[in-house]
């Protein structure tokens, strides 16, 4: 249930994964190109990854979500390649037997997956290009601070 692919996703097909008799919470994250960043008109993401590395780190993140909410079942799937506005990066889909445990650990995923997985983003913009990818960028892109 762990995935990362040079084609488009197809979020059902994620969400199909974690569908549980058991479970009455689905919490799906659906990350997407946007257009504007910080004020920067963004053209197109490039996505790349260490790929072995990242499929094993998904794969402990994945174990970490279900030892710390138990019942739930974790799919993720990230696109590599170049992405255009609007298509879809990356998604997670957890499902548990209740709401709060599903939110929980979806945002715990996320965050866990951007903190430690190789996957790296070049943003193509209007002006130039730049990768966002150590933590010390990830720190100042996340404060609207881009290097």
């Amino acid at each position: 249930m762990i995935q990362l692919t040079n084609d488009p996703i197809d979020i059902q097909a994620v969400v199909n994964q974690v569908t549980d008799r058991n479970c009455g919470a689905i919490a799906t994250f659906i990350g997407t190109v946007r257009e504007l960043t910080n004020g920067k008109k963004t053209i197109r993401l490039e996505y790349h990854a260490y790929e072995s590395m990242a499929i094993k780190l998904l794969k402990k993140i994945s174990q970490e979500v279900q030892d710390n909410w138990p019942d739930t079942n974790v799919a993720i799937t990230h696109r590599l390649g170049m992405l255009e506005i609007s298509e879809v990066a990356i998604v997670i889909a957890i499902s548990s037997p209740h709401r709060e445990a599903a939110y929980q650990a979806n945002a715990y995923a996320m965050e866990r997956i951007k903190e430690m997985v190789p996957i790296w983003k070049k943003e193509h913009w209007d002006d130039g290009s730049k990768w966002i990818g150590d933590q010390l960028e990830r720190v100042a892109y996340k404060e609207g601070k881009p290097q």
